[in-house]
């Protein structure tokens, strides 16, 4: 689900709301104390859940003292985070 690499962490499915709950666990699990990479070069599908995740990704941050960084957010997410008004949230690596 996610694999950590190269010290990224690399989402390996799809950011869809079926895999929202348990990406969302298992992002909060990977992080660790300090800069943290979410890579999503291997997301072949999302949906609108995947801005919901990454924000609570973005919230769980502070209790591991990790700092988050997104590398290769999908063009339909980064526009959903737009359209939300939330783009500016989330810290692009």
């Amino acid at each position: 689900m996610i694999e950590r690499e190269a010290g990224r962490l690399v989402v390996k499915v799809p950011l869809i709301i079926a895999n929202a709950r348990s990406l969302l666990e298992a992002g909060c699990s990977a992080l660790a104390e300090g800069e943290q990479i979410f890579d999503f070069s291997g997301v072949t599908e999302a949906d609108s859940s995947a801005v919901a995740v990454m924000l609570g990704w973005l919230r769980a941050a502070p209790a591991t003292r990790s700092t988050l960084k997104f590398a290769h957010i999908p063009t339909g997410v980064r526009s959903l985070a737009e359209l939300y008004g939330v783009s500016e949230l989330l810290p692009l690596a």
